[in-house]
């Protein structure tokens, strides 16, 4: 005779495995069904993304690209399209057969640098004139618009900063993009000048896109005299290629579209070759000179680069100061790193006199021998 007792053990051992074939079962079809998606994924040919240029009843101009345009067939799902939009496209006869929400991704952002600065105007000594053109012509604009339009004027498009190297034009631009709390997209004049034809004036367009995308942004063109020089009847492609994207460059701060919170500071150490139209009133109309600094300036340059650095109180600094006379803001950091050097070298921690007469000296020395060239890697 069997007992109750093994009975029951015997229904719960089968009961048990009942569910452990039914849990395994369970998760063999889960995996089949996931390997059917991915062996269909790979068996699905690819789509073509283009861009939407004209929709009629059932068909639609599209574009492509590569340039190319098509007329192509709308398939019935797909609804509510509108010219511009990102279409995903069959292969073989480019039937539209859904919309794409594409990321825009601009191609100047390999040659611009976008960043949001975070030089403070407390950083620039010596230029407070300046900051205060600079304040009304771009920060003020951006901050409080309302004020223009109570007025009833159109504030400037952009500013021209022009001076000898090393004075702190870049900081300038820096940090009032810094204060504005705006996108700073920085980029040489040099690099506007592409190889092939039309490439230039399509980096220029594309530039300006960006800023509006980004804005409330400042677009900073370094060295705007390698874009902007006076325009002479040259037949070389090469010349009539840089006309080209000066033009382009000219219709964008001047053009049909608006640059809305979108502001221009070129920088330029060479004022007297630039093209009249780039700086004629309604373009970089206000031209703020930087120069190198006076008495004053020296002091508050020199105390901004060597708040950090350990200094003898026994070091005269009127006296530094007074050596260095007709020195760039470029020039007086070069003094400070120089000096720290010094110390080091003689393996204390503090900087003396001496280090910075030594310095001063060897300033001066490179200036004679290389030029301004050298400041450059100082910043």
């Amino acid at each position: 005779m069997v007992s109750k007792e093994s009975l029951k053990k015997a229904m719960f051992s089968y009961t048990t495995s009942s569910n452990d074939l039914g849990d395994e079962n369970r998760v063999l079809k889960e995996t089949i069904s996931k390997l059917r998606s991915e062996l269909e994924k790979f068996r699905t040919p690819a789509l073509l993304i283009g861009e939407l240029m004209d929709v009629f009843e059932e068909q639609a101009v599209i574009r492509l690209p590569n340039g190319n345009s098509f007329l192509v067939e709308i398939a019935s799902s797909v609804k509510n399209l509108k010219p511009g939009d990102s279409i995903l496209l069959e292969q073989k006869n480019l039937t539209i057969v859904d919309k794409v929400n594409v990321s825009k991704k601009f191609n100047v952002e390999q040659f611009v640098i976008v960043e949001k600065p975070k030089v403070s105007w407390k950083d620039i000594g010596g230029l407070h004139e300046q900051i205060e053109d600079i304040k009304e012509v771009i920060e003020l604009p951006l901050k409080k618009p309302e004020l223009f339009k109570q007025v009833g004027i159109q504030p400037p498009k952009g500013i021209l900063l022009y001076g000898p190297p090393g004075t702190g034009k870049t900081l300038l631009a820096k940090a009032v993009a810094s204060s504005t709390h705006s996108t700073f997209i920085e980029i040489v004049g040099s690099e506007l000048v592409q190889k092939f034809i039309g490439e230039g004036a399509k980096l220029v367009k594309e530039i300006f896109q960006l800023a509006r995308h980004k804005a409330p942004s400042i677009v900073f063109i370094d060295e705007l005299d390698a874009l902007a020089s006076k325009r002479v009847d040259v037949g070389t492609s090469g010349e009539r290629e840089v006309q080209r994207t000066f033009m382009q460059f000219l219709a964008e701060i001047d053009g049909f579209k608006p640059l809305d919170n979108v502001k221009i500071i070129g920088c330029s150490n060479r004022e007297d070759i630039l093209d009249p139209a780039v700086i004629r009133p309604g373009r970089l109309d206000r031209l703020i000179e930087v120069p190198n600094p006076d008495a004053e300036g020296l002091k508050e340059i020199f105390k901004i680069h060597s708040k950090n650095m350990t200094l003898d109180r026994k070091i005269d600094v009127d006296k530094m100061l007074r050596k260095m006379k007709e020195f760039s803001g470029a020039e007086i950091k070069a003094v400070c790193t120089e000096s720290g050097y010094f110390a080091i070298r003689s393996n204390r921690k503090k900087i003396i006199e001496e280090d910075v007469l030594k310095a001063i000296k060897k300033v001066k020395k490179e200036e004679e021998k290389h030029g301004s060239e050298y400041f450059r890697m100082y910043g």
